[in-house]
């Protein structure tokens, strides 16, 4: 019996891996709509949305439907490590990418894929999933190529490498390190231009602002940029997180955060002979919760986002501004709801109707 047995193990393994592989090439079959031009008046006007790991196919599609109703062109979506890799690097499961792209390039929206969180097979045990070795620096550009191979032809070309490394919590619970991060660019950047030659590699955006705990929580956003920079990091656009309580015309500053902070950004990579890099705001915006010490009252909050979208609109080495964030799957009971445009129901805010006037051209 025993003898019988292991033969059996043996074929059931090597079947569970054949089907792991030819799983990769069954392509699931998706409900898509015709394909839809976009009308906007306003083409860098883009948010930060949050599908990754939903599955409900009608939802991701209405709410990408409310996204290109809005007049926005781009959203930032992530696209996590763990997700597409869950078991080895060996085998895929694209189910939930293909889902959003499809539906994004339907509704001719310009994706922006954030591209991070480490599987567990990847990392030491009873570590975040923002922790990455220089011994899988190669594994998660490999996942970074495929991702640009399956999606390249798909229009997807803008890929963001991470997420405010220059925080503790974003980098492993680590000391941030930006030569470290500058490393692990390089070898992302190198793999995937010898597949995808025209993609665009995106260097993170950063936390603003100074240092916190003596740089240990955060590094200063302008001390890591200048020593990525300066360590070789190789990228072809740079993100930016421009969060600030006060209004988007506030003038900039090192040592004051604002939403004019991606030009002292610019004028860093034009002193590090880097000025042709252009910038994407991937994460900024206001917050109008009633009881946040942080938040602002929601006609207020719907000037400014309108400002902030004008105001960089007129910086010429800019992409886009992604605001966060387009919508929840369901309601936290903290402030995280008000940052919002749409409630998790889909039900529209003002904001969003604001947006949509103003970027659609119905209004001045």
């Amino acid at each position: 019996m025993r003898r019988l047995l292991i033969p059996l193990l043996i074929g059931l393994a090597a079947l569970a891996g054949a089907f792991d592989v030819l799983s990769q090439r069954i392509p699931r079959p998706l409900h898509l709509p015709p394909q839809q031009p976009l009308t906007t008046h306003h083409p860098t006007v883009g948010v930060h949305t949050r599908l990754a790991g939903i599955g409900d196919e009608r939802y991701i599609s209405e709410t990408l439907q409310l996204v290109h109703d809005m007049g926005a062109a781009w959203i930032v979506e992530l696209f996590p490590w763990i997700y597409v890799q869950p078991r080895n690097a060996n085998s895929y499961d694209w189910t939930g990418a293909d889902l959003i792209i499809n539906h994004a390039r339907a509704r001719s929206l310009q994706v922006i894929a954030r591209l991070d969180f480490v599987p567990e097979w990847a990392r030491p045990e009873r570590t975040f999933t923002s922790y990455i070795d220089p011994e899988h620096y190669g594994d998660f550009a490999s996942y970074v190529a495929a991702f640009a191979r399956r999606y390249r032809p798909l229009g997807v070309r803008h890929l963001l490498i991470w997420n405010e490394p220059n925080l503790s919590g974003e980098w492993g619970g680590r000391q941030p390190d930006p030569e470290a991060y500058a490393e692990l660019l390089k070898v992302v950047y190198r793999r995937v231009k010898q597949e995808q030659p025209d993609a665009i590699i995106i260097a993170a955006g950063l936390s603003p602002g100074g240092p916190i705990d003596g740089g240990a929580t955060r590094m200063d956003d302008l001390e890591y940029l200048r020593r990525m920079v300066q360590a070789g990091a190789p990228f072809d656009m740079l993100a930016a997180h421009p969060y600030s309580p006060a209004p988007p015309d506030e003038p900039p500053a090192p040592e004051v955060v604002s939403f004019r902070r991606p030009e002292i950004y610019h004028t860093m990579l034009q002193e590090l002979g880097r000025g042709d890099v252009p910038i994407v705001i991937t994460e900024a915006g206001w917050n109008d919760h009633p009881r946040w010490s942080a938040a602002v009252p929601p006609d207020e909050r719907i000037r400014r986002t309108l400002d902030a979208y004008r105001i960089a609109e007129g910086w010429p080495w800019l992409v886009a501004t992604c605001m966060w964030q387009f919508n929840l799957p369901s309601i936290t009971h903290s402030y995280q709801d008000n940052w919002t445009f749409v409630a998790p129901d889909l039900i529209t805010k003002p904001i969003y109707d604001a947006v949509r006037r103003w970027a659609r051209g119905e209004e001045p």
